[in-house]
């Protein structure tokens, strides 16, 4: 009899760098990459509680003008910081997220705080749980300093306070709905943050701020304490500045949880050494030269980047007939399930946003979607899987725009990963 044991994680032991200092002009330690403030703490450069009372103030100094945070946690944040710093002293190092400030989308509860989802109807809710990735975060050593906003119940940059701004230019939105955490982010507010996505509430705000955002194939990530607004294909991810970064937060919240059904403990293979020539590429090359956004440059550097790489790049054409109704039906059926209560109560009336394709009205809506439609719905979306699987089989990577509805909507209801990168 052959066995053959379970892999277990694939995540290397990361690799802390000891020739950092703290910069001479402390703003640069804003954009200081997790492996650079990791060897700031882990060899003793600065305290857990210096960068913590660091970034507070980034927060408090630029959110008039970003509107990027709901709840700034400092006095949980200051108690954490000092206890990691602490716990160093005594010898005892949780990894490299230890004594790290970091925010999360304001979907996710913490016990104590307001947990609010940006919508008025929820803007003095408190929830008595901590999220599982929360949890997992702190129990890494993080330090946890903002929750940043959402646009209203996961739709936009509009929430019941204002609307997020891109720090890259402040007359523009910041995108949604992990607005705060894609403005924050970008920013140097926060390290790194966490966001949500059923349709491209990572992967917009990412590309709109210029930072890295990790969508994870569904079931990877635990949504225990975090608002559902379609159970089928709700993602909890990464937003980032860099993609070890990425990686590197995505490795301490993956994983199966108990108090999550949905996850699996498969494991992940992930090979920072491998040799990228033997990668099987694919990519939209008519999406590509079709592009007609801001990124449109990028996107031919990257295709030709990868081409100076050496590696051979296939194009593929996603599947034909989506049925992109679908998505819609699914996620105004299943959000309207869990808010029911909210509109029989007439509290959606309270929501910021009441135009036609506002949340507000889409959850109104949702009562006259009949069962027959949500079924049929689920049944085309089990053959777009089968579709876009045929579509995959061959290779480990698809290279498309990062902008646009249609690629979305395909990967969120078959739930495939994606990863923005600017």
């Amino acid at each position: 009899m052959n066995f053959t044991p379970k892999p277990q994680s694939g995540f290397p032991e990361w690799e802390i760098p000891n020739n950092i200092d703290v910069p001479e002009n402390k703003a640069d330690l804003a954009f200081y990459s997790i492996p650079q403030l990791a060897s700031l703490i882990k060899n003793k450069k600065i305290s857990s509680l210096e960068l913590t009372q660091f970034f507070i103030e980034r927060l408090k100094k630029y959110n008039d003008i970003l509107q990027c945070t709901i709840t700034i946690t400092e006095e949980m944040a200051l108690e954490q910081a000092k206890k990691m710093d602490a716990e160093l002293a005594e010898g005892k190092y949780r990894g490299i997220l230890h004594g790290i400030p970091y925010g999360v989308k304001d979907l996710m509860a913490v016990e104590g705080y307001k947990t609010t989802w940006g919508a008025a109807p929820y803007r003095d809710q408190k929830i008595d749980m901590t999220a599982t990735v929360v949890q997992k975060l702190q129990d890494a050593g993080g330090i946890l300093v903002a929750k940043l906003v959402s646009g209203s119940l996961a739709r936009g940059d509009v929430w019941f306070d204002g609307k997020t701004k891109n720090p890259w230019d402040t007359t523009q939105g910041a995108s949604g709905s992990s607005a705060g955490s894609g403005s924050a982010t970008s920013a140097g507010l926060v390290p790194y943050s966490l966001g949500t996505e059923t349709l491209g509430s990572i992967l917009s705000p990412s590309t709109r701020n210029g930072i890295t955002g990790l969508r994870p194939t569904y079931g990877r990530v635990s949504r225990h304490g975090v608002m559902s607004l379609s159970w089928s294909m709700d993602k909890v991810g990464p937003m980032t500045r860099s993609a070890e970064d990425c990686a590197i937060v995505y490795s301490v919240i993956t994983g199966k949880d108990p108090k999550d059904g949905m996850t699996t403990d498969f494991p992940d293979g992930f090979e920072p050494n491998k040799d990228y020539k033997s990668l099987k590429v694919a990519y939209l090359k008519n999406d590509i030269e079709k592009d007609s956004s801001l990124s449109k440059e990028n996107l031919d550097n990257a295709v030709k980047k990868f081409e100076d790489m050496g590696i051979t790049l296939h194009a593929v054409e996603l599947p034909k007939d989506v049925p992109y109704n679908s998505f819609d039906i699914i996620l105004r059926a299943e959000a309207g399930a869990f808010f029911d209560d909210m509109v029989r109560a007439e509290e959606v009336d309270k929501m910021v946003e009441q135009h036609q394709r506002s949340r507000a009205n889409s959850l109104r809506q949702a009562r006259f979607i009949p069962a027959v439609e949500y079924i049929q719905a689920n049944r085309q979306r089990q053959v777009l899987i089968e579709k876009m699987q045929a579509v995959m089989k061959d290779y480990d990577v698809l290279i498309s725009p990062s902008s646009g509805n249609r690629l979305s909507i395909i990967t969120n209801l078959t739930g495939h990963p994606a990863i923005s990168i600017p």
